[in-house]
């Protein structure tokens, strides 16, 4: 005869419930380490690695100027392309040099050299008060500038030392976030550019906290945000401006500090 047996049904319902969790508990794992390297490696490591290469473009460029003759970098005219990444634009035109400040070692002057290549470190910015040096390149791009952890020099803006707005952005967080701290600069801080043999300095003089990232006005040849009008400059002059992402890690708007060229 045959024996029933009860209640099976329901041990077996609860053995695949159960080893349902399991599953969904070692997927959630998985994915969470997955999350947390790549964390690692967006904050922690690209700036490792962006951080030593961009030391190593300051080494590479100081050891190319060593017995190289000393010129400044050529400003251009023109405008501003309006479709910048994750970047303020405007427009912007080029102005006779005035007299740079130069450091008493720098070489007499020679034919300056031509501009360079988009793309190319050609300048070292040292900003004393954060530690900072930082090779500076043409151009904003991410991949081929930025996330080199340079300062990058928004194309059509000024060169160093020029009559007009010499405008750098750098990243504020991963990629060797050069720009990380701009914040904690005050008013009189000084902001060194090397360029082959010579030396600009700017002097800190307005902050702009908050800003949106098409706020064309803060790279004006004249800068002058267009969102608060009573920030910025109201006379030509030989201008320098930092603009990096705020808050910290995010990128809704932009934080600018702006300097005068050190007569």
């Amino acid at each position: 005869m045959a024996v029933v047996v009860q209640g099976g049904g329901g041990s077996a319902r609860r053995d695949v419930f159960a080893r349902a969790l399991w599953v969904c508990a070692e997927v959630i794992t998985t994915v969470g380490v997955v999350v947390a390297l790549l964390v690692v490696h967006q904050v922690w490591w690209t700036n490792r690695q962006a951080a030593a290469a961009a030391r190593e473009q300051v080494r590479a460029l100081e050891r190319e100027w060593v017995g190289s003759p000393a010129g400044p970098v050529e400003g251009t005219s023109g405008v501003l392309p309006s479709d910048v990444p994750s970047a303020p634009s405007g427009d912007v035109e080029h102005a006779a040099s005035p007299s740079p400040s130069r450091s008493p070692a720098a070489p007499a002057p020679a034919s300056a050299p031509s501009r360079p290549a988009r793309d190319q470190a050609y300048a070292v910015l040292r900003i004393p008060r954060l530690g900072l040096v930082v090779p500076v390149a043409q151009g904003v791009d991410k991949r081929a500038v930025l996330d080199k952890g340079y300062a990058g020099q928004y194309p059509g803006t000024a060169g160093p030392g020029a009559q007009g707005n010499f405008a750098l952005a750098g990243h504020r967080n991963t990629h060797g976030e050069p720009f990380r701290y701009i914040n904690r600069l005050r008013g009189g801080d000084e902001l060194i550019v090397d360029v082959q043999g010579r030396r600009y300095t700017y002097v800190v003089g307005k902050i702009l906290n908050e800003t949106t990232e098409r706020d064309t006005g803060v790279i004006a040849p004249v800068p002058r945000s267009v969102v608060k009008p009573d920030q910025g400059y109201s006379e030509p002059g030989a201008y320098i401006t930092l603009t990096t992402c705020t808050p910290e890690y995010t990128s809704k708007y932009r934080l600018v500090v702006w300097g005068t060229l050190k007569p």
